[in-house]
Protein backbone atom coordinates (compact mmCIF):
# COMPACT_ATOMS: atom_id res chain seq x y z
CA UNK A 1 0.00 0.00 0.00
CA UNK A 2 2.91 2.42 0.51
CA UNK A 3 3.39 1.96 -2.83
CA UNK A 4 0.37 4.52 -3.62
CA UNK A 5 0.98 6.80 -1.09
CA UNK A 6 2.64 9.34 -3.18
CA UNK A 7 4.02 12.59 -2.22
CA UNK A 8 2.85 15.24 -3.81
CA UNK A 9 4.30 19.06 -4.03
CA UNK A 10 1.62 21.50 -4.45
CA UNK A 11 1.61 25.07 -5.52
CA UNK A 12 -1.31 26.32 -5.12
CA UNK A 13 -1.60 29.89 -6.42
CA UNK A 14 -4.22 32.62 -7.46
CA UNK A 15 -3.00 32.05 -11.48
CA UNK A 16 -1.89 28.62 -11.62
CA UNK A 17 -2.08 25.00 -9.60
CA UNK A 18 0.83 23.42 -9.88
CA UNK A 19 1.98 19.41 -9.10
CA UNK A 20 5.21 17.91 -8.27
CA UNK A 21 5.29 14.12 -7.98
CA UNK A 22 8.79 12.07 -8.20
CA UNK A 23 10.56 14.56 -9.85
CA UNK A 24 8.65 16.09 -12.42
CA UNK A 25 5.60 18.35 -12.76
CA UNK A 26 2.54 16.06 -13.36
CA UNK A 27 -0.08 18.95 -14.10
CA UNK A 28 -0.07 22.41 -14.20
CA UNK A 29 -3.60 24.47 -14.82
CA UNK A 30 -5.04 27.72 -14.50
CA UNK A 31 -6.47 28.06 -11.28
CA UNK A 32 -9.96 29.03 -11.98
CA UNK A 33 -13.76 27.32 -12.30
CA UNK A 34 -17.07 28.27 -13.95
CA UNK A 35 -19.57 27.79 -12.42
CA UNK A 36 -23.72 27.89 -12.92
CA UNK A 37 -24.54 31.69 -11.61
CA UNK A 38 -28.56 30.41 -10.18
CA UNK A 39 -26.94 27.45 -8.54
CA UNK A 40 -23.80 27.51 -8.77
CA UNK A 41 -22.87 23.99 -10.12
CA UNK A 42 -19.47 23.44 -11.07
CA UNK A 43 -19.23 23.15 -15.19
CA UNK A 44 -15.68 23.50 -16.16
CA UNK A 45 -12.28 23.51 -13.66
CA UNK A 46 -8.63 24.38 -14.94
CA UNK A 47 -7.93 24.87 -18.54
CA UNK A 48 -11.22 23.95 -19.70
CA UNK A 49 -12.41 27.22 -17.37
CA UNK A 50 -9.86 29.41 -18.75
CA UNK A 51 -10.80 28.69 -22.23
CA UNK A 52 -14.42 29.74 -21.56
CA UNK A 53 -13.62 33.06 -19.47
CA UNK A 54 -14.43 35.92 -21.28
CA UNK A 55 -16.46 34.21 -24.14
CA UNK A 56 -19.01 31.98 -21.86
CA UNK A 57 -23.24 32.94 -21.61
CA UNK A 58 -25.02 34.72 -19.14
CA UNK A 59 -25.90 31.77 -16.78
CA UNK A 60 -22.34 31.21 -16.33
CA UNK A 61 -19.53 32.86 -14.50
CA UNK A 62 -15.86 31.90 -14.54
CA UNK A 63 -13.83 32.38 -11.08
CA UNK A 64 -10.30 32.49 -9.29
CA UNK A 65 -11.14 30.61 -6.39
CA UNK A 66 -7.88 32.07 -5.00
CA UNK A 67 -7.32 35.40 -4.38
CA UNK A 68 -3.98 38.14 -3.29
CA UNK A 69 -2.80 33.94 -2.39
CA UNK A 70 -5.06 32.71 -0.19
CA UNK A 71 -8.37 31.27 -0.51
CA UNK A 72 -11.61 33.32 -1.40
CA UNK A 73 -13.89 30.56 -1.84
CA UNK A 74 -13.30 27.81 -0.12
CA UNK A 75 -15.72 25.06 -1.54
CA UNK A 76 -14.68 25.48 -4.95
CA UNK A 77 -11.03 25.70 -4.01
CA UNK A 78 -11.81 22.11 -2.13
CA UNK A 79 -13.66 20.82 -5.58
CA UNK A 80 -11.21 22.49 -7.86
CA UNK A 81 -8.08 20.53 -5.57
CA UNK A 82 -10.02 17.01 -5.77
CA UNK A 83 -10.06 17.59 -9.39
CA UNK A 84 -6.51 18.32 -9.90
CA UNK A 85 -5.74 15.54 -7.39
CA UNK A 86 -8.26 12.59 -9.20
CA UNK A 87 -6.34 14.00 -12.62
CA UNK A 88 -3.30 12.82 -11.46
CA UNK A 89 -4.54 10.35 -8.71
CA UNK A 90 -5.57 7.44 -10.42
CA UNK A 91 -6.12 4.60 -7.60
CA UNK A 92 -3.82 5.89 -5.16
CA UNK A 93 -6.86 6.89 -2.75
CA UNK A 94 -8.05 3.88 -2.40
CA UNK A 95 -4.69 3.45 -0.27
CA UNK A 96 -6.09 6.38 1.78
CA UNK A 97 -4.90 9.12 -0.41
CA UNK A 98 -1.47 10.79 -1.18
CA UNK A 99 0.36 13.14 1.31
CA UNK A 100 0.80 16.72 0.69
CA UNK A 101 2.93 19.77 0.96
CA UNK A 102 1.26 22.76 0.04
CA UNK A 103 2.46 26.23 -0.32
CA UNK A 104 1.24 29.44 1.60
CA UNK A 105 2.20 33.36 1.30
CA UNK A 106 4.44 33.44 4.31
CA UNK A 107 1.99 36.59 5.44
CA UNK A 108 -1.31 34.33 6.21
CA UNK A 109 -3.25 34.12 9.16
CA UNK A 110 -4.27 30.90 11.17
CA UNK A 111 -7.55 30.97 10.01
CA UNK A 112 -6.21 30.93 6.28
CA UNK A 113 -3.47 28.40 6.97
CA UNK A 114 -6.44 26.06 8.32
CA UNK A 115 -8.69 26.55 5.34
CA UNK A 116 -5.92 25.56 3.18
CA UNK A 117 -4.99 22.90 5.51
CA UNK A 118 -9.07 21.43 5.54
CA UNK A 119 -8.81 21.89 1.76
CA UNK A 120 -6.62 19.44 1.07
CA UNK A 121 -7.82 17.00 3.68
CA UNK A 122 -11.57 17.26 2.03
CA UNK A 123 -9.61 16.90 -1.40
CA UNK A 124 -8.66 13.67 -0.57
CA UNK A 125 -5.16 14.36 0.76
CA UNK A 126 -4.50 11.53 3.70
CA UNK A 127 -2.27 14.06 5.35
CA UNK A 128 -1.34 18.08 4.37
CA UNK A 129 1.60 20.10 5.23
CA UNK A 130 1.99 23.76 4.89
CA UNK A 131 5.01 25.16 3.87
CA UNK A 132 5.58 29.37 3.60
CA UNK A 133 6.16 29.99 -0.27
CA UNK A 134 9.48 31.95 -0.31
CA UNK A 135 10.99 28.71 1.64
CA UNK A 136 9.84 26.36 -0.84
CA UNK A 137 10.95 28.52 -3.60
CA UNK A 138 14.32 28.50 -2.63
CA UNK A 139 14.60 25.20 -2.33
CA UNK A 140 12.85 24.75 -5.79
CA UNK A 141 15.53 27.58 -7.25
CA UNK A 142 18.11 25.00 -5.96
CA UNK A 143 19.38 27.16 -2.79
CA UNK A 144 21.52 25.76 -0.11
CA UNK A 145 18.81 26.45 2.06
CA UNK A 146 20.68 23.98 4.70
CA UNK A 147 23.60 26.01 5.18
CA UNK A 148 24.46 28.85 7.72
CA UNK A 149 24.95 31.36 4.99
CA UNK A 150 22.06 33.45 3.73
CA UNK A 151 20.12 33.52 0.67
CA UNK A 152 17.91 35.75 -1.16
CA UNK A 153 14.35 34.74 -3.01
CA UNK A 154 12.10 37.05 -4.12
CA UNK A 155 8.99 35.36 -5.65
CA UNK A 156 7.06 37.17 -7.60
CA UNK A 157 3.26 35.38 -7.82
CA UNK A 158 0.14 36.10 -9.66
CA UNK A 159 -1.94 37.31 -6.13
CA UNK A 160 1.17 37.77 -3.95
CA UNK A 161 5.04 39.05 -3.83
CA UNK A 162 7.24 37.65 -1.37
CA UNK A 163 10.73 38.18 -0.25
CA UNK A 164 12.68 36.13 2.31
CA UNK A 165 16.06 35.69 3.31
CA UNK A 166 16.52 31.73 4.32
CA UNK A 167 19.21 30.01 6.29
CA UNK A 168 19.48 26.96 8.33
CA UNK A 169 16.29 25.07 6.89
CA UNK A 170 14.21 28.31 7.54
CA UNK A 171 13.29 32.19 6.77
CA UNK A 172 15.20 34.50 8.80
CA UNK A 173 13.39 37.80 7.43
CA UNK A 174 10.57 37.56 5.28
CA UNK A 175 8.10 39.96 3.89
CA UNK A 176 4.92 39.85 1.95
CA UNK A 177 2.56 42.07 -0.03
CA UNK A 178 -0.57 40.92 -1.73
CA UNK A 179 0.12 42.03 -4.95
CA UNK A 180 1.86 40.54 -8.35
CA UNK A 181 1.03 39.58 -11.61
CA UNK A 182 -2.52 40.21 -11.49
CA UNK A 183 -2.07 44.10 -10.26
CA UNK A 184 0.12 44.26 -13.24
CA UNK A 185 -2.66 43.29 -15.51
CA UNK A 186 -5.22 45.71 -13.64
CA UNK A 187 -2.61 48.87 -14.86
CA UNK A 188 -2.25 47.32 -18.39
CA UNK A 189 -6.08 47.61 -18.28
CA UNK A 190 -6.21 50.97 -16.29
CA UNK A 191 -3.64 52.63 -18.71
CA UNK A 192 -5.24 51.76 -22.04
CA UNK A 193 -8.72 52.59 -20.57
CA UNK A 194 -6.90 55.96 -19.77
CA UNK A 195 -4.89 56.84 -22.63
CA UNK A 196 -6.75 54.95 -25.41
CA UNK A 197 -10.83 54.75 -23.95
CA UNK A 198 -10.79 51.21 -25.12
CA UNK A 199 -12.01 48.59 -22.56
CA UNK A 200 -10.05 45.09 -22.76
CA UNK A 201 -10.23 42.63 -20.62
CA UNK A 202 -7.89 40.52 -18.33
CA UNK A 203 -6.94 38.04 -20.67
CA UNK A 204 -5.88 40.55 -23.03
CA UNK A 205 -3.64 42.77 -20.24
CA UNK A 206 -1.83 39.24 -19.68
CA UNK A 207 -1.74 38.98 -23.36
CA UNK A 208 -0.01 42.13 -23.90
CA UNK A 209 2.53 41.73 -20.56
CA UNK A 210 3.82 38.45 -22.56
CA UNK A 211 3.91 39.29 -26.08
CA UNK A 212 5.77 43.01 -25.40
CA UNK A 213 5.78 43.76 -21.66
CA UNK A 214 8.79 44.48 -20.03
CA UNK A 215 9.67 45.96 -16.72
CA UNK A 216 12.68 48.47 -18.17
CA UNK A 217 13.13 50.27 -21.88
CA UNK A 218 14.16 47.37 -24.35
CA UNK A 219 17.08 48.12 -26.98
CA UNK A 220 14.28 46.81 -29.55
CA UNK A 221 11.33 48.58 -29.17
CA UNK A 222 8.17 46.00 -29.50
CA UNK A 223 4.57 46.73 -30.54
CA UNK A 224 1.38 44.87 -31.01
CA UNK A 225 -2.36 45.48 -32.02
CA UNK A 226 -4.39 45.18 -29.60
CA UNK A 227 -8.41 45.22 -29.76
CA UNK A 228 -11.22 46.21 -27.14
CA UNK A 229 -14.29 47.61 -26.80
CA UNK A 230 -14.36 51.71 -27.35
CA UNK A 231 -15.80 53.70 -23.98
CA UNK A 232 -17.24 55.90 -25.71
CA UNK A 233 -19.32 54.30 -28.74
CA UNK A 234 -19.30 50.78 -27.32
CA UNK A 235 -18.24 49.51 -30.90
CA UNK A 236 -14.87 47.45 -31.26
CA UNK A 237 -11.75 49.09 -32.07
CA UNK A 238 -8.02 48.30 -32.58
CA UNK A 239 -5.17 50.29 -31.46
CA UNK A 240 -1.51 49.30 -31.60
CA UNK A 241 0.61 49.95 -27.99
CA UNK A 242 3.75 49.14 -27.51
CA UNK A 243 7.09 48.07 -24.94
CA UNK A 244 7.49 51.92 -23.48
CA UNK A 245 4.13 52.35 -22.70
CA UNK A 246 3.81 49.24 -20.82
CA UNK A 247 7.20 50.40 -18.68
CA UNK A 248 5.32 53.24 -17.88
CA UNK A 249 1.46 51.70 -17.20
CA UNK A 250 3.50 49.16 -14.50
CA UNK A 251 6.22 51.29 -13.14
CA UNK A 252 4.26 52.57 -10.04
CA UNK A 253 3.27 48.38 -9.07
CA UNK A 254 6.57 46.97 -9.75
CA UNK A 255 8.15 49.73 -7.20
CA UNK A 256 6.10 48.56 -4.29
CA UNK A 257 6.84 44.80 -5.39
CA UNK A 258 10.87 46.10 -5.12
CA UNK A 259 9.64 47.65 -1.85
CA UNK A 260 9.03 44.61 -0.62
CA UNK A 261 12.94 43.18 -1.05
CA UNK A 262 13.28 46.26 0.17
CA UNK A 263 11.77 45.79 3.15
CA UNK A 264 13.77 42.57 3.78
CA UNK A 265 17.19 44.00 3.13
CA UNK A 266 16.68 46.92 5.60
CA UNK A 267 16.15 43.95 8.38
CA UNK A 268 18.20 41.28 7.62
CA UNK A 269 21.11 40.77 9.91
CA UNK A 270 24.76 42.26 8.71
CA UNK A 271 25.92 38.78 8.64
CA UNK A 272 23.64 37.75 6.25
CA UNK A 273 23.45 40.90 4.19
CA UNK A 274 27.54 40.26 3.31
CA UNK A 275 25.82 36.75 1.96
CA UNK A 276 23.31 38.35 0.17
CA UNK A 277 25.61 41.24 -1.78
CA UNK A 278 28.03 38.61 -2.74
CA UNK A 279 25.10 35.73 -4.03
CA UNK A 280 22.36 37.93 -5.31
CA UNK A 281 18.96 37.68 -5.04
CA UNK A 282 16.71 34.97 -7.09
CA UNK A 283 13.49 35.63 -8.63
CA UNK A 284 10.90 32.87 -8.58
CA UNK A 285 8.08 32.77 -9.94
CA UNK A 286 5.63 33.65 -12.81
CA UNK A 287 6.42 37.66 -12.61
CA UNK A 288 10.11 36.77 -12.91
CA UNK A 289 9.74 36.14 -17.04
CA UNK A 290 8.73 39.49 -17.53
CA UNK A 291 11.38 40.64 -19.23
CA UNK A 292 13.93 43.04 -17.84
CA UNK A 293 13.01 42.35 -14.20
CA UNK A 294 16.08 41.10 -13.18
CA UNK A 295 17.57 44.47 -14.03
CA UNK A 296 14.83 46.53 -12.66
CA UNK A 297 14.68 45.00 -8.90
CA UNK A 298 19.05 44.95 -9.40
CA UNK A 299 18.58 49.26 -9.91
CA UNK A 300 15.87 49.17 -7.08
CA UNK A 301 17.47 47.19 -3.96
CA UNK A 302 21.36 47.60 -5.30
CA UNK A 303 22.06 43.88 -4.95
CA UNK A 304 21.95 41.72 -8.36
CA UNK A 305 19.14 39.98 -9.53
CA UNK A 306 19.36 36.86 -10.63
CA UNK A 307 16.32 34.95 -12.76
CA UNK A 308 16.28 30.97 -11.43
CA UNK A 309 15.66 28.61 -13.92
CA UNK A 310 12.07 27.37 -14.92
CA UNK A 311 11.26 30.27 -12.20
CA UNK A 312 7.49 29.39 -12.44
CA UNK A 313 7.61 25.90 -11.25
CA UNK A 314 9.84 26.52 -8.10
CA UNK A 315 7.64 26.51 -5.51
CA UNK A 316 6.12 23.50 -6.37
CA UNK A 317 9.69 21.44 -7.14
CA UNK A 318 10.29 22.91 -3.58
CA UNK A 319 7.75 21.50 -1.38
CA UNK A 320 8.35 18.21 -3.21
CA UNK A 321 11.19 17.76 -2.32
CA UNK A 322 11.12 19.45 1.19
CA UNK A 323 8.34 16.85 1.63
CA UNK A 324 10.83 14.07 0.98
CA UNK A 325 13.84 15.99 3.35
CA UNK A 326 13.01 14.65 7.52
CA UNK A 327 15.31 17.82 8.34
CA UNK A 328 13.01 19.76 6.65
CA UNK A 329 9.70 18.15 7.26
CA UNK A 330 10.66 18.82 11.15
CA UNK A 331 10.19 22.21 10.57
CA UNK A 332 6.69 22.79 8.64
CA UNK A 333 3.97 23.89 9.58
CA UNK A 334 0.81 21.65 10.28
CA UNK A 335 -1.80 23.90 9.26
CA UNK A 336 -3.87 23.81 12.64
Amino acid sequence: MALFRRKLGIDLGTINVIIYLNGQIVLQEPAMVALTVEDERIVAIGQDARDMYGRHPEHIEVVRPLRDGVIADYEVTEAMLRHFLGKIGGRMRLFGGPQVMISVPYGVTSVERRAVHEAAIQAGARDAVLIHEPLAAAIGAGLPVKTPAGNMILNLGGGASEAAVVAMNGIVVADSARLGGMRVDEAIINYVRRKYGLIVGQPTAESIKIQIGAAVPLPEELSMEVQGRDQVTGLPRTIAISTSEIVEAIHDTLNLIAGVAKSVLEKTPPELASDIIDRGVILTGGGALLRGIDEYITRQIGVPAYRADDPIVCTAVGAGRALEDPALLKRMVTGV
